[in-house]
C-alpha cells in the first residue's frame, strides 16, 4: 500500500518532505557520523538544533524578546499541572473557561493546587458552542482557555480580553494553524503532535515576568524558571522530536509561513463543510460560528451506516476518521500537513457514498 490519507487527531500526520528529509540524515546528520536520535544533548550539533527551532518559532509566531521559549516533555496534560504549580498562589484562585473534555481535564488538575473557577462553560450542550467569556475577577491568578477543541470541533474566533489577568492557553490542536497576537497572553503551551512534529515535545511560550512565581513545593522538573535558565537543557531533552520539529517549522517557512497556512486551512475547512451543510447524509455536529479548522466532526444518525463509513473509508485509504466516543460518527483531523488534495478526495468518497447509502436521508 502506499501513503494513505491519515485523519487521525494526533498523534497526525507530518508532511512527506519532513519524512524524506529525516529518512536522508538518520545515520548521518550533517556530516556528523552520527543520528540526532542517538547524539548527546549537550554537543554543539544538537544545541546548534534546539537553537535553530527556537529562532524558526520565534519568526513563524512573531514572539518578541520579552518571551521565553521552552521544548519540554510530558505534552500538555503535564501542563495541566505546571501552569497551577508556576502561576497559582497559595490560596489564589484562577479561572477557567470549559469548552470540551481537555479543558475541563486542566481544570480538575488545577483544582488540586488552589480555588478554580469555572467562569464560562459549554457542557451543557456537549461543548458544541463557545459560550461567552467574561472579564476575568480582579483576584485571578490567570484565566485559562483551549483555543480549539480537538475532540468536539470548535474553537474560539475571538481570543478573550483579560486586561492585567494573565491569559493562558492550550493551544496544542491549532498552533501555527492561523496567525496569533502572541501579546495577548501570557502562558501558551502545545502538545506538537498535532501540527508541530511527533508526540514527545511540548511548546511553551511564557513572558518573562511571569517566570519564578512557582511554589516552593513545586518540583525542581516541574519549574518553568530552572527551564529558562538552562534554555530546555537542564536535562536530557526529547532530542529527536525537536529535530523533527525543526523541520516541520522550516516547511513551513517554505511554504510561506502562518498566513499562508492560515489561506490553505480556510481552504480545506471551506471544502469540507460546504459538503456537510449540503449532505442528506452526513451532519456537521457544532454550532458553525465556531467550527474549527483543524478538527472537523460529523454524523450520518445512523450507528450502523457511520461503522460502514470508516469501513469503506479506511479500506480506500482514508485512516483514523473514528470520532471520540462522546461524539460518536467520525472526525477529520486537517492539520496543516494534510493537503488539500486529501480532503478533497474525502469529500469525493463522502459523495459517493451517499449516492449509494443515502437514499431517503
Amino acid at each position: 500500500m502506499g501513503r494513505v490519507y491519515n485523519f487521525s487527531a494526533g498523534p497526525s500526520m507530518l508532511p512527506e518532505v519532513v519524512l524524506q528529509r529525516a529518512a536522508q540524515e538518520m545515520l548521518d546528520y550533517r556530516g556528523s557520523g552520527q543520528s540526532v536520535m542517538e547524539m548527546s544533548h549537550r554537543s554543539h550539533w544538537f544545541e546548534e538544533i534546539i537553537q535553530e527551532a527556537e529562532a524558526l518559532l520565534r519568526e513563524l509566531m512573531g514572539i518578541p524578546d520579552t518571551y521565553a521559549v521552552l521544548f519540554l516533555q510530558g505534552g500538555a496534560s503535564l501542563q495541566f499541572s505546571m501552569v497551577p504549580l508556576n502561576l497559582l498562589p497559595e490560596g489564589g484562585v484562577a479561572e477557567y473557561v470549559e469548552t470540551g473534555h481537555w479543558a475541563a481535564k486542566a481544570a480538575e488538575e488545577a483544582a488540586r493546587y488552589g480555588t478554580i473557577r469555572i467562569t464560562a462553560s459549554s457542557r451543557d450542550r456537549n461543548y458544541s458552542y463557545i459560550p461567552n467569556v467574561p472579564s476575568p475577577g480582579m483576584d485571578a491568578a490567570y484565566l485559562h482557555i483551549t483555543t480549539n477543541n480537538t475532540i468536539y470541533g470548535t474553537r474560539f474566533t475571538r481570543i478573550p480580553e483579560t486586561g492585567s489577568v494573565p491569559l493562558v492557553a492550550d493551544m496544542s490542536s491549532n498552533i501555527l494553524s492561523e496567525p496569533i497576537d502572541i501579546g495577548k497572553f501570557g502562558l501558551v503551551y502545545a502538545g506538537a503532535q498535532k501540527n508541530l512534529g511527533p508526540a514527545g515535545v511540548t511548546v511553551v511560550i511564557i513572558r518573562k515576568d511571569l517566570v519564578g512565581r512557582h511554589r516552593p513545593i513545586t518540583p525542581t522538573m516541574l519549574r518553568y524558571d530552572i527551564h529558562v535558565e538552562n534554555h530546555s537543557l537542564y536535562n536530557t531533552p526529547p532530542c529527536y522530536s525537536i529535530y523533527i520539529l525543526k523541520l516541520v517549522l522550516e516547511e513551513v517557512k517554505r511554504k510561506g509561513g502562518v498566513e499562508e497556512m492560515y489561506r490553505v486551512n480556510l481552504e480545506k475547512a471551506r471544502i469540507l463543510y460546504d459538503f456537510l451543510d449540503q449532505s442528506r447524509l452526513f451532519r456537521g455536529t457544532v454550532d458553525p460560528s465556531v467550527r474549527s479548522l483543524m478538527n472537523v466532526p460529523f454524523v450520518t444518525g445512523s450507528k450502523e451506516l457511520d461503522a460502514l463509513f470508516l469501513k469503506e473509508a479506511e479500506a480506500r485509504g482514508f485512516i483514523n476518521l473514528k470520532g471520540h466516543r462522546t461524539v460518536g460518527g467520525m472526525r477529520a483531523s486537517i492539520y496543516n500537513a494534510m493537503p488539500v488534495e486529501g480532503v478533497k478526495a474525502l469529500v469525493s468518497f463522502m459523495k459517493e457514498f451517499e449516492a449509494k447509502h443515502g437514499k431517503g436521508a
